[in-house]
């Protein structure tokens, strides 16, 4: 009854994050342009390691970025992660300067044994996201350009060990969300024009991993690779405009998006080492091949700026535990990474790029307990190439608290 309890309670908290699925708030005008801003669908634990996990297996980590991971969760426990973000932007276009201020939920996880070499997860972890606001005076008037929104991906996964040291898994995802963007031009009249996306689909995603023991099982060598098919977008995208002359709302472009809209292959690799049961080190590679996606903006709108540029991003990271077993001190874990990300916006033959370091730790909540509180600080760097557009300086600080308990342990009768 107590286990039914305790997943009765993980259960209402997934369905918090899925009423509150867009809490989450980005500031950036390069977000206005095709989904948003992409995500990796990446833990506090994996922010502090510059974003890798490809290769990343454990029994005391939600890795929804490779599902093969999840056979590798400890037997006797139930394993959930919820993170939030918090952000600091500062920009720079020309001569002006910009300051925001934004955060919220990222993420909620959970991971748990099915049977043996058989691991399940589920949860909530963003798509793609789009926050910004900005403006300024025009001849006669001014013009102000908003957006916000985002798509969200509820999901399932298993994760299967078909034999010692190699894992298989599988992730399905309902792919849900809004995103609208909003001119508004104020002179003599009022006039709007909102672009509207609706997004209601389903998601794929596969991996792979093997382990090689080295040193008496002491060391451990591991590669990864997950890959997510190209597909078409099934929704429906408008566009909304008025003008007070003709106190008329008129909704124009309406189009559904299979056939139109596509997400493209994608492929990431991953390789780790563990030492001693103590310091991890990994490298990935992301390759996702938006070239060949297709986009139709409404009426032709946004054609003549934005284009799509294949994307890639490197990360490397890295993780020390002195002992788990030791002191408080030496159950911490101390995280440092960084990465270089080409995106895939492209605004009038210019490639939007960013780039950063991160550091964090991880801090038991008790001894013996395997429950972790997860600080990070990311610092991010974002600007168009070669011709600089608007640069951006983030300041991230991400928490994630990592529930580890024994739900399954049964208590001896004495």
């Amino acid at each position: 009854m107590r286990i039914f309890k305790k997943i009765s309670l993980v259960l209402a908290v997934v369905m918090m994050g899925f009423t509150t699925a867009h809490a989450q708030i980005i500031t950036t005008p390069y977000s206005k342009m095709g989904y948003g801003m992409i995500n990796d669908n990446v833990s506090s634990i994996q922010r502090a390691m510059g974003g890798v996990g490809y290769a990343m297996r454990g029994g005391r980590i939600v890795n929804v970025m490779n599902p093969a991971s999840y056979a590798n969760v400890d037997s006797l426990t139930f394993l959930w992660d919820v993170g939030v973000d918090l952000s600091n932007l500062w920009s720079k276009e020309g001569d002006d300067k910009g300051y925001n201020f934004g955060g919220g939920l990222d993420y909620l996880t959970a991971q748990f044994k099915i049977a043996k070499g058989l691991g399940g997860s589920f949860g909530l972890v963003p798509y793609s996201q789009v926050g910004y606001a900005y403006g300024g005076d025009i001849n006669g008037g001014t013009e102000s350009r908003s957006g916000g929104g985002g798509f969200n991906q509820l999901y399932v996964g298993l994760g299967y060990e078909p034999f010692k040291h190699f894992t298989v898994g599988f992730n399905f995802a309902y792919l849900f969300g809004a995103t609208n963007n909003t001119t508004l031009i104020s002179s003599t009249s009022t006039s709007y024009f909102v672009r509207n996306m609706k997004l209601r689909d389903w998601n794929t995603q596969v991996g792979v991993q093997y382990s090689l023991p080295i040193a008496r099982g002491r060391d451990m060598l591991t590669v990864g690779l997950a890959w997510q098919p190209k597909k078409s977008f099934h929704g429906e995208t408008w566009g909304t405009s008025y003008d007070s002359q003709d106190s008329k709302v008129d909704t124009i472009g309406f189009t559904k998006m299979k056939g139109n809209y596509e997400q493209p292959t994608s492929i990431g690799a991953g390789v780790s080492y563990i030492w001693d049961r103590r310091l991890t080190v990994e490298a990935d590679y992301t390759y996702q091949k938006w070239s060949s996606a297709k986009y139709h903006p409404i009426g032709g709108y946004e054609s003549q700026t934005m284009q799509f540029d294949d994307r890639w991003k490197a990360a490397v990271g890295l993780q020390y535990t002195p002992n788990r077993r030791g002191t408080y001190v030496g159950a911490m874990s101390f995280r440092a990474g960084a990465f270089y990300n080409h995106d895939y916006q492209n605004f009038n033959g210019n490639n939007v790029r960013d780039y950063g370091v991160s550091i964090g730790v991880g801090l038991p909540a008790s001894l013996p307990s395997r429950t972790t509180i997860n600080l990070g600080v990311e610092w991010r760097h974002r600007e168009t190439s070669p011709v600089h557009l608007i640069t951006e300086n983030y300041l991230n600080i991400t928490l994630g608290v990592n529930f580890n308990e024994l739900w399954f342990w049964k208590n001896r009768i004495r």
